[in-house]
């Protein structure tokens, strides 16, 4: 399967976005003397975990998209069910393994979702409506 462009550059956005989030995240650490190595530690694990589901989603979309099937809701849910187990077992690593500091591992998880309401909020165009990444939005 080759994956399109557009989940790529989606994907490669969310990553450059959770890594300024991260640096971010990092200083306010180092600011409050609580920065140690299992903040980066955590920090690299909750990130990782953060863009691979991303993308992992997108996959899975572009994969249904393509397949055509009949009752697509059922395989959303189950890819759903899979990507949150994952994020389960990330989020149980970053707990069992003192390496981790736990909340340098869950803060990134919602970085994504940040990335993407700033991307929504950046690409607005002059009008005022919102704009997609592949160009601009038209009204009907």
């Amino acid at each position: 399967m080759k994956i399109e462009k557009a989940v790529l550059r989606e994907t490669a956005y969310v990553a450059a976005g959770t890594v300024a989030l991260s640096l971010l995240m990092e200083a306010v650490f180092v600011l409050l003397r609580y920065w140690d190595l299992t903040v980066l530690f955590g920090n690299l694990l909750g990130a990782s975990a953060a863009v691979l589901n991303f993308f992992l989603m997108g996959l899975g979309i572009q994969k249904i998209v393509n397949s055509g099937t009949d009752k697509p809701e059922n395989k959303v849910r189950l890819y759903m069910t899979l990507r949150m187990f994952m994020i389960g077992a990330f989020l149980i690593i970053g707990g069992v393994f003192s390496c981790f500091n736990l909340f340098a591992v869950v803060i990134p998880l919602f970085f994504p979702q940040i990335a993407i309401y700033v991307q929504k909020f950046v690409l607005k165009d002059k009008t005022g409506s919102e704009s997609t990444s592949d160009g601009p939005s038209q009204e009907v």
